[in-house]
Formats: C-alpha cells, structure tokens, sequence
C-alpha cells in the first residue's frame, strides 16, 4: 500500500470517528435533563431511611416484634382502616380527619401497616399516600361510573369476565392488601372481606372446560394471591387438567402493598403448576423496596415470570421522567413493564384522570430515549367492555404501499422505501 493511499485510509477514519463522535455528544445531550430530574425522583432503596423510621413507629404503636412484621397474617390483620387510628400515627389536620373520615362511609378503605410505612416515608400527601389514604375529592365526582367496563354485561359465568376470542378472567375475591383509591373494581369491594364460594369457582372452571378456544386463565380479582395456599393450589390444579389451557395468569398488588405474603410455602405451590404469569402494580418509583425486591426474587426463583401493569395517575405518575424512572427500576429487580393504563372512569377516582396527552407524551419521551424492555404499551379500554386499544404516536406520516414516510423517536422525517 502507498503511503497516498494509507493516509486517504487514515483520513477517511478519522472523518468516521468525527461524525460517531458528534452523534454520541447529541445523544449525550438527550439523556442530560432525565439524568438531572432523576436526583429529585428516588426510588423506595433511597428513602430506606424514612421508612425504617416510619416502621419502627408503628411498631412500637401495634406493641410488635420484627417478626410479627414480616408475617403477613399480622399484616393483614393490623391493616390500618380507621381514621382514628391513622390520626395516631400520622398528623392529621381537622379538614383531613374529617374528609378521610366522610369518604370511608361511601368508600372502604384499608391500608397495610408496611405499606403505610412506605407512604409515611415518601411523604403525607405523596405519591404512595395518594394511593392509599382517602382524599375528599372522592365524593365530590358527578361524573364516574360504577362499573365503566362493563363487566357485569361480559360476564357468561359465575365468576368470569370474558372480552377476548381465547382468554378471560375468573374473579376470585374482593379482598386486597390496601383498597387502592384509583381501583377499578371498587363496586367489589364492599364492607367484608369474602372469597367467592366454591361452587361459583366450579362454575366458572365448568365454562372453560367446555369452551375449549380459551388458552390462557387470568385469576384476579380483589388481589388473587389472598387466596390461601391451599384454596390456590387446587384452582390452579384445576386449570392444568384443562388440556386447553396452556398458561395461567396471576394479577396481583402482594409485591406493591404487602410483599410479606409471598413466602415460601406459597412459591412452593405456585412452582407446581408451570407456566404461571404475574402482572403486578408499581406505579412510582417509590414502590420499588429491599422487601418488593426479596418478594419477587422468590416468585421468578419458584418460575413466575413477572410483568408490571401501571396505571397513569395525576400528580403520582404522569411525568416521563417518573415513568422512566420506574421503568427502569422494576427492570433491576427482573419485572418487566408490560402496559400502562390509562385510568379509567371510575366512580369518586376523577381526581386521578390525567388527559392522554400526558400518556402520549410519556411514549415520546420513552421509545428510543431508552431500551425497548423499559417501554410497556399505553392502553386505553374501551368502555362497555370492547377491550384494550394500544395509544402510540404517529410515526408513519405517510404511506405508499412500498414508500412511506417515518418519523424517528427524534421527529426526524425521512422517507423509507419497502423496497430498499
């Protein structure tokens, strides 16, 4: 090689590495405003502190041991659902007594001693707060409904809701952790704790043995995992005689509002019956603790392969950096964001409806700012039960059978040719 052509050669790399160099330092320049916010979004790891505070007094409140703690039948049995109480623990000015106490006559409400620990520790008012305490707003919405998907008219079983060609949804409890004040099926939840009855879990297994196009059993409820081991086991023994059924699904907020209940007596049951799906709830990075963590390293151990489920809430969740946040955060401990919803209509929850600008604009500021696995879907359900619709940007601005026109995650417009 002549000493002409090497140095074409070498200049021709050096032009290379400049043009890498300059695209790296404007994909730099992308990620700088994320990095900056990220300092004032923790995660629950980070306010570790707050929380062991918060704990440790409510504790010393129930007169309880850290064991006692780390029993979920305590939890469950402790679980915070009077104002009084909440009012010994937590400051409450007069108008928040009072609101708190108005809503709990039209709205159950409760709240795990761990999960209030956590709300206290982000903050009264805060986006685990906001969750789980009562707001007055609840009883001042004219506009929800009590049942804004329908359900009672997708219903062919006792116990089924059905919306799909090959799954469904059998609905196995109303009883939850934390009644959550965004829940969908508030109606459910009445003023008592009850499974639903053997024979309507019959009826409901009867409908899909003798409808053999359902492939995939969604048990939710209420929270599923509330169920005991052994009530759980058989449903889901049923299910794998179903030769049709080929993978069972799990919904359930334990990991979020009680990660106490998954132990290992539980995994043992669940690791009978391959393959099981678990969508969760996290929706602020908050959530994400040492205990959430430890909940879900025993359930991916016992074969669970875990997804999370966020709802899109004012003020608590609609910010892309928060998302991304929280995306990113439930992938460090293995669960992968699958959908966000938007919130749905729901009586005394419009306080929490946010436009679907703030979901779209959530979706810009994820696809392509950040891996795919940190991207879930953005749903909107259409009411009256017609099913979930995907929301995405417009990136085809144009199509040509073989030429259309894309726009890039960065708004930049370039033809494309199907054709090459």
């Amino acid at each position: 090689m002549s000493v002409k052509m090497w140095q074409d050669e070498q200049q021709l790399e050096w032009e290379k590495r400049d043009i890498a160099l300059r695209r790296a330092a404007e994909l730099k320049d992308q990620i700088t405003e994320y990095l900056e916010q990220k300092k004032s979004i923790p995660d629950g790891f980070e306010i570790q502190g707050e929380y062991t505070k918060a704990k440790s007094e409510l504790l010393e409140y129930f007169n309880a041991t850290e064991e006692q703690w780390n029993d979920w039948r305590w939890q469950m049995a402790n679980r915070i659902r009077d104002v009084r109480i909440l009012s010994r623990l937590v400051r409450l000015e007069s108008d928040e007594f009072n609101d708190i106490e108005k809503v709990g006559r039209q709205f159950r409400w409760a709240v795990s001693p761990y999960y209030l620990a956590l709300a206290i520790a982000g903050g009264k008012e805060g986006p685990v707060w906001r969750q789980a305490i009562p707001s007055g707003l609840e009883i001042l919405d004219r506009y929800g409904k009590e049942d804004p998907m329908g359900e009672e008219f997708t219903s062919p079983a006792a116990g089924i809701t059905r919306r799909y060609p090959d799954r469904l949804i059998i609905n196995v409890t109303n009883q939850c952790a934390m009644y959550c004040r965004h829940c969908q099926r508030r109606r459910n939840i009445g003023d008592i704790d009850v499974h639903k009855p053997r024979q309507v879990l019959e009826a409901s297994l009867r409908y899909i043995r003798e409808n053999p196009e359902i492939r995939d059993v969604l048990i939710t409820g209420g929270d599923a995992l509330l169920l005991s081991n052994k009530q759980l086991d058989w449903l889901l023994t049923e299910l794998d005689n179903i030769p049709h059924v080929e993978i069972k699904r799990i919904g359930s907020r334990i990991p979020v509002t009680m990660p106490q209940r998954v132990t290992s007596q539980l995994c043992s049951v669940l690791e009978k019956h391959p393959p099981i799906y678990m969508n969760t709830q996290f929706n602020h990075p908050l959530e994400v603790t040492p205990e959430a963590k430890k909940a879900c390293d025993m359930l991916i151990k016992a074969g669970v392969v875990l997804g999370n489920q966020a709802v899109l809430l004012k003020d608590i969740n609609n910010d892309p950096h928060v998302m991304k946040r929280l995306n990113h955060s439930l992938l460090r401990i293995r669960v992968k964001p699958y959908y966000i919803f938007h919130a749905k209509a729901v009586k005394g929850t419009r306080h929490f409806i946010t436009g679907v600008q703030d979901g779209i604009n959530i979706m810009e500021q994820l696809r392509g700012f950040t891996s795919g696995l940190a991207v879930p879907t953005y749903i909107i359900n259409a009411p009256n039960g017609y099913g979930k619709t995907p929301i995405l940007p417009q990136y085809i601005l144009e199509n040509k059978n073989d030429h259309v026109t894309i726009r890039t995650w960065e708004k930049r417009v370039i033809p494309y040719s199907v054709s090459g």
